[in-house]
């Protein structure tokens, strides 16, 4: 079972590096990348990336400190599952996570980027800020950074998919719109987190990408293989609603 996750806008630069670590296999595609956003200046950024003048400039600034994973000890790389702060990831609370579960984790989830494509856990990372919707066109040959990745996230995850395994789609449909679905050798199940208000289940955000953090954690420390076993999921007071969900979609409430 592969687990896939989106990245987070923010990045918690003061993560330590706990344990081992791996390197992206992208990382020279997403070097390619930032040389050309080092050419934009911060108005450039700002309508590009869609942010404030700040945010634009924290950016500018780390893309032109980019780094190679431990080419220069001047600047610090990060533990991909360390250094995303947003609400997936305080969901998943690698912090409480016991070690003997790390090498699951390293095999199990996999986090789509904008910058690096395909990322493992332990994968070190330079702080950056990319969406993967952002209309940045490398080169002639490409429209948007779903031209730059889809063969070459799509065919990495093909090249990492077992016989008969299910790929559970925890990331956002922005971030998941780079895996080519016609090409993959694989099934897919989209969890959907919905709560009950007025009246009616709808999802909430905040809370939707909480569960995505969460339900990752517990295939992890449960080592779950099975996928129908995720039906009896009912960490946070969810549960699975057979008749909210689809094949491929399914569905839990609280």
């Amino acid at each position: 079972m592969k687990i896939l996750l989106s990245p987070a806008k923010t990045i918690n630069e003061k993560a330590s590096i706990v344990g081992d670590y791996t390197i992206p296999i992208f990382e020279n595609e997403a070097q390619k990348l930032v040389r050309e956003l080092k050419k934009l200046k911060p108005n450039d950024l700002m309508n590009l990336m869609a942010v404030s003048a700040e945010i634009a400039e924290l950016n500018r600034n780390r893309f032109k400190n980019w780094k190679k994973a431990l080419s220069d000890d001047k600047y610090i790389n990060y533990q991909v599952i360390r250094a995303f702060n947003g609400e997936v990831y305080r969901g998943f609370d690698i912090d409480s996570l016991e070690e003997r579960f790390y090498p699951i984790l390293q095999e199990k989830v996999r986090i789509l980027s904008g910058l690096y494509g395909y990322l493992k856990p332990f994968d070190l990372i330079s702080p950056y800020r990319l969406e993967m919707g952002t209309r940045f066109s490398y080169d002639d040959k490409t429209k948007n950074l779903y031209d730059y990745w889809k063969t070459k996230v799509t065919k990495a995850l093909n090249k990492e998919i077992q016989s008969k395994e299910s790929i559970i789609n925890l990331a956002s449909t922005e971030y998941f719109k780079v895996v080519d679905k016609a090409t993959l050798k694989s099934n897919i199940i989209t969890p959907v987190f919905k709560e009950f208000k007025n009246g009616k289940y709808s999802v909430v955000m905040m809370y939707a990408k909480h569960a995505r953090g969460a339900m990752a954690r517990h295939i992890v420390t449960n080592e779950i293989d099975n996928v129908e076993t995720l039906k009896l999921y009912s960490v946070d007071g969810y549960s699975f609603d057979d008749k909210l969900s689809t094949v491929d979609e399914w569905v839990f409430v609280r």
